[in-house]
């Protein structure tokens, strides 16, 4: 008979405490604040200016898109785009190659423009390298980088070693097309408009992200018109050159305590709406803070 009761109270608390387990794997530690409460909560210490020389705005059809340049991770490729603005190549070429949802490319579709003060070639800069480990805010690895994160207001991926990172496919970022040989970058543009491709990583140099105006990259048009040109850039300058725009971005610091706890407010949403945490985000759906003033 002790054995009994024995036994059924084992079973009893057994169950008890199978219950609490299971109650604390589903229960999930939500953040205090939603993503849009920590962003209402950053002060002026929390952004950072963008300086405009490291902007490109590109004059669409449908308006103007602004390009912040990632100069830590691609110097060469982001001192060529520079000149080449600056020298006007970019006056009246297109947007000329159009894949939905995934990408739209630029420049001189033709391959004949002459180019005058920029190098014709750019070598691969497909990611940096650094004797010591190069510190970022981390998210977890993924298939395609044991580590990923944020550096500079970029998303960008490491070696385990943390001693090679590149910035990653994401949606809105700026890149340059080449051809079979790696060295091959020269004039012709992509910005990518859909799920990032990131098979793409460490294949070609992604150089910058858009701050601004990806709508008009997504609103260019799918079938040439006869007669018209196609997709037309009206130009490409330095943002800092143009004294008639004095628009000032802002990007969220991502090495700040307030990213950390915006990426935590995106890991597991605490809005009513949000009926499951996942209590993961990865960098490509993890948007980054920007915003736009003007002076």
């Amino acid at each position: 008979m002790k054995k009994m009761i024995l036994s059924v109270l084992l079973a009893a608390l057994l169950s008890g405490c199978a219950q609490i387990h299971n109650k604390d794997v589903t229960k999930q530690a939500l953040p205090l604040m939603s993503a849009s409460e920590v962003i209402a909560s950053a002060t002026d210490n929390d952004w950072r200016v963008v300086d405009a020389q490291n902007i490109l705005k590109i004059t669409l059809p449908t308006g103007d898109a602004y390009i912040e340049l990632n100069e830590q991770l691609a110097p060469k490729h982001v001192e060529n785009i520079k000149k080449l603005a600056r020298e006007g190549f970019y006056k009246n070429t297109n947007i000329y190659r159009f894949v939905e949802g995934f990408v739209a490319q630029g420049g001189d579709s033709s391959g004949k423009k002459l180019i005058k003060t920029a190098d014709k070639t750019v070598p691969a800069e497909f990611y940096l390298t650094t004797n010591k480990p190069l510190l970022i805010t981390e998210l977890n690895g993924d298939g395609y980088a044991p580590v990923t994160g944020f550096l500079n207001g970029f998303a960008v991926a490491q070696n385990s070693a943390r001693t090679k990172t590149w910035q990653v496919h994401c949606n809105g970022v700026f890149a340059m097309a080449r051809d079979n040989d790696i060295n091959s970058a020269s004039t012709e543009f992509f910005v990518t408009i859909g799920q990032g491709p990131r098979y793409l990583d460490k294949n070609i140099t992604v150089f910058g992200r858009v701050l601004e105006g990806i709508e008009h990259f997504n609103r260019l048009a799918r079938t040439p018109i006869e007669g018209k040109l196609f997709n037309p850039i009206t130009n490409i300058q330095v943002l800092g050159d143009v004294q008639s725009d004095k628009s000032i971005f802002k990007v969220m610091k991502t090495n700040s305590p307030v990213f950390n706890n915006l990426i935590s407010a995106r890991k597991n949403r605490n809005e009513p709406w949000f009926v499951k945490a996942h209590n993961y985000v990865d960098v490509c759906g993890m948007p980054i803070p920007t915003k736009r003033e003007v002076n």
